[in-house]
């Protein structure tokens, strides 16, 4: 332990020692308050800041490397995080810089985006939203942390529980979809899942919800754009996600690169401050997005970075990502008494706080254990989960008949199978978006999978077209695979990087030559399976009008073949439901299963009503769709009473019955409506679901409650609320149909 160090701890047992003195037996909490009171009380203003200061490290072609004013800035103790530095030797180098070279030895925290996995990659978020599995999610986070923090990593930027309603941003993919009911049990589950039951123990991480808050409504579904909604719909739609995931403890909150209300939000004291700390007594430490408070400036609401500074800080947010001005302009901030001293110590603590709470104080090496990191990467249980979770996400959304019966699943006595297009023995596409340290090597293609399933089975691969540009000298293989084949299975879709951050798209067909070779094998008769590998709904309304059978799934991770190829055979039956709608054209969007009604709701006999001339109101796949190889019937939809008064319940059941050949799992949804409301109020809103699995003939009786404190929503005056008055239940496979049934909510007697 370096001598200034030492020092420190000395100070804190003589002021532990007199504080034993008054209180002989001092709590866990006062002895953590008490130390890094003292520790705090060692610093300068300049080590301060940077301890609110976090960096990126670097990556080369012959390895990792921090470059050398980082490494200047970490030794004099202005830099006290570190993101995108992981591997237990790399990690353990700075780890050693921070703690042996610095005046305090104050230990780092290591960040990193483990957004679905670290090394081992499971399916992208919006696909695992797709299973509806609060189990599956939180496992997926809770080994994705052992994973990563076996390589030096203790905290994440995950999860982003930003509800997005426009397929054309590209990080719909690292999020639930559209649903603030849904989106909010996710987040939950994946801050239990990081955060464990004790930050101490070296498998968890901290967790970080993003982006704060309402990214996913960017205008125009460009990225980084500006965001801009009434505080009814923000409170309503956007929020709740993020006060859930806070609920559950997540540790850490990021703000986002938009504005809101005309201010940037790494500046918005309404949204750090009113809300966040005021309103919801979050007592963790924000972050702010890459650079997003130097940002501030090209917004415009600030004429420098110092002025930046200024108002991210009395703003509430804690720590400046990657920009460097907090380091930079805070000693000189305080000096001109623009910012508050006792403020910079409480923000200091805060991120402290992360660190006792995490062990780094006692051991700052606890997650730098070579022996360990080499038994998780990859291991068993890692393995079996990614393919349990790439399996559950599958959405089959199409499985018209072939002669006597469904295309799907395909049969493995089928002689000759075509398995054509650019996903079909694809690696790295398969870990799609986000997927840092993930391994390609160890990915099971479709191809490689489809071999292992059904070894009988001849296979003819050609790659036919790629992701970019119209060129089509692989047409000529594929039609000639395709021509000496019984079946085509067609791997289309969206390489790793056409969607994600940065990747905004403002037409959602197939990139490529992809659709041209689709009706291109088409033309030719045979049977055909599309599988669509994406990051976000893609338009595919000629693939529907043209194709039998259409399988979405997603961008699936380490286990994406395996899984798809037990899907296509039947050794899997599919149960995924998709969150997201999925529009016919981008003239659609955006387009959401919740939407309100208008005063001329559509009709299809008058022009006059809210309607298109070309297409049709309707998705072409809506929120909650989903098909299996069985088919369910609901029947004996039942409210135990046609009125609910207020603070009590109300039971609601159906029964579901599995009518076809498989066994297989349906997930049961509950939507309400509130038919009259002092303001507008959604078509639906989901409130409830179940996942069951059934056996061909049996049946189950499939069972909700209803309180008071689903109907509530923001009332005209904004009090949060329910209002006396008629709802609509319904219960069925989707949010486009099911059995419906009414009910009365009396508030007062009324």
């Amino acid at each position: 332990m370096r001598p200034t160090v030492f020092y420190s701890y000395i100070v804190f047992l003589i002021v532990l020692s007199s504080c034993a003195f008054k209180t002989p037996d001092p709590s866990v909490q006062d002895k953590m308050h008490i130390f890094l009171d003292s520790l705090i009380n060692e610093m300068t203003v300049e080590e301060k800041a940077g301890q609110l200061t976090l960096y990126t490290s670097g990556w080369t072609i012959t390895g990792p490397q921090l470059r050398e004013d980082y490494i200047d800035e970490l030794k004099a103790g202005r830099a006290g995080n570190l993101f995108n530095a992981h591997t237990v030797d790399y990690s353990m180098k700075l780890q050693k810089m921070a703690v042996e070279e610095t005046r305090l030895g104050i230990p780092l925290l290591f960040g990193l985006d483990v957004i679905h996995g670290y090394k081992t990659t499971f399916p992208i978020p919006l696909a695992e939203a797709s299973t509806w599995d609060m189990d599956i999610i939180e496992k997926t986070a809770r080994l994705s942390a052992k994973e990563a923090a076996s390589a030096g990593v203790n905290w994440t930027f995950n999860p982003m529980v930003d509800i997005a309603r426009d397929p054309r941003w590209g990080r719909i993919a690292e999020g639930a979809g559209e649903d603030t009911y849904l989106g909010s049990l996710i987040g939950a589950a994946k801050v239990r899942g990081h955060q464990g039951e004790d930050l101490a123990d070296p498998t968890t991480i901290l967790a970080c919800v993003k982006h704060f808050a309402a990214y996913g409504a960017a205008q125009a579904g460009r990225d980084y754009h500006t965001v801009d909604m009434s505080d009814r719909v923000l409170r309503e739609t956007y929020l709740p996600p993020y006060k859930a995931a806070l609920d559950a403890g997540a540790a850490t909150l990021m703000t986002s690169f938009n504005e809101l209300d005309g201010v940037p939000a790494s500046g918005s004291y309404y949204l750090m401050t009113e809300i966040l700390r005021k309103e919801w007594g979050f007592d963790g430490f924000v972050v702010t997005d890459y650079t997003s408070i130097n940002e501030m400036v090209p917004h415009g609401v600030v004429a420098d970075e110092k002025e930046a500074v200024a108002l991210a800080f009395n703003a509430g947010v804690e720590m400046d990502m990657q920009g460097g001005i907090y380091s930079k302009y805070i000693p000189e901030l305080i000096r001109e008494g623009k910012i508050s001293e006792k403020v910079l110590d409480a923000y200091v603590k805060r991120v402290l706080t992360m660190k006792y709470k995490l062990g780094l104080f006692d051991d700052p090496y606890r997650y730098l254990n070579a022996q360990r990191e080499q038994e998780t990467f990859f291991s068993q249980e890692l393995m079996d989960h990614a393919l349990l979770s790439a399996k559950e996400s599958i959405v089959l959304l199409k499985n018209e008949k072939v002669g006597d019966s469904p295309l799907l699943p395909l049969s493995k006595s089928t002689r000759s199978i075509a398995l054509i297009g650019p996903l079909a023995d694809n690696q790295k596409d398969m870990l799609g978006t986000w997927h840092v340290a993930g391994d390609e090597t160890k990915v099971i293609t479709l191809l490689q999978g489809m071999k292992e399933i059904a070894p009988g089975v001849t296979l003819h691969h050609a790659r036919g077209a790629g992701f970019t540009g119209d060129d089509r000298p692989g047409f000529r293989e594929a039609i000639q695979a395709a021509r000496k084949s019984d079946v085509v299975v067609m791997a289309l879709g969206e390489n790793f990087g056409q969607s994600g951050e940065a990747a905004s798209r403002s037409e959602l067909g197939l990139p490529g030559a992809q659709q041209a070779l689709l009706e291109e094998i088409q033309a030719l008769g045979k049977p055909i399976v599309v599988l669509v590998m994406a990051g976000r709904p893609l338009t595919l309304e000629w693939m529907h009008d043209h194709v039998p059978a259409i399988v979405n799934t997603w961008h699936l991770g380490t286990q994406a073949g395996r899984a798809i190829a037990q899907v296509l055979f039947g050794d899997h039956n599919p149960a995924g439901k998709l969150t997201i709608t999925f529009p016919r054209n981008v003239g659609q969007i955006p387009i959401f299963y919740s939407m309100k009604n208008t005063g001329r709701p559509f009709d299809t006999q008058n022009k006059y009503t809210s309607r298109y001339l070309d297409v049709s109101n309707e998705p072409l796949y809506p929120f909650g769709h989903g098909l299996s190889y069985t088919t369910f019937d609901y029947a004996d939809l039942h409210l135990a009473t046609n009125e609910l008064s207020e603070g009590a319940s109300l039971p609601v059941s159906v029964t579901v019955t599995n009518t076809g050949p498989y066994e297989g799992r349906e997930i049961v949804q509950l939507y309400i409506t509130d038919k009259v409301g002092s303001v507008t109020r959604p078509v639906k809103e989901l409130k409830g679901f179940k996942k069951i699995n059934l056996k061909p003939g049996e049946s189950a009786k499939v069972e909700f409650t209803i309180t008071t404190d689903d109907l509530a929503f923001y009332t005209r005056d904004m009090s949060y609320q329910a209002e006396p008055g008629t709802f609509k239940v319904m219960v069925g496979p989707s949010s486009s149909k099911g059995l419906e049934a009414e009910f009365e909510l009396k508030v007062n007697g009324i």
